[in-house]
């Protein structure tokens, strides 16, 4: 009997646990996106790990080269985008997450999808890893080009 109760009471904390490090990733993800709207590099610095790779245009590879390419959407007053996370999912080892959601201009318009991989690298600090996003296509319900 207190093999079960133990049992149980192990796989109550891990589904606990779990849940804590998806709301984690989402907190980090959206302080991630109000360093944006907020205009602050260093607090976007602090988000990244220092062996990010950015996709984009061109690949930006590691924690510097991704601040320096992203400086120029750091300038001004308004931010040129925002994003917000809409799914979190993190790996069963607790290690690994991702996230994705919307990407808006500044009239609110969403105009791509972001997807981040973020990586743990102490309890409870998470990373971004890896950042790509996708242009939304001018498709229908479908998937037909309109």
């Amino acid at each position: 009997m207190k093999k079960i109760v133990l049992l149980c009471c192990v796989l109550c904390s891990w589904g606990l646990w779990a849940q804590t490090a998806q709301e984690q990733v989402f907190a980090a993800e959206r302080a991630f996106a109000k360093s944006m709207a907020d205009r602050n590099i260093d607090a976007f610095a602090q988000y990244l790990a220092d062996d990010t790779v950015f996709f984009g245009q061109q690949m930006l590879r590691g924690k510097t080269e991704v601040v320096a390419g992203w400086a120029d959407f750091f300038k001004g007053e308004q931010a040129p985008f925002s994003w917000q996370p809409a799914q979190v999912e993190v790996s069963a080892d607790g290690l690994l997450a991702h996230s994705s959601g919307p990407v808006k201009s500044p009239d609110g318009k969403v105009v791509a999808t972001f997807n981040s991989v973020w990586r743990q690298t102490a309890p409870g600090v998470w990373k971004v890893q890896f950042d790509k996003g996708c242009e939304r296509c001018g498709c229908n319900a479908a998937g037909q080009a309109n």
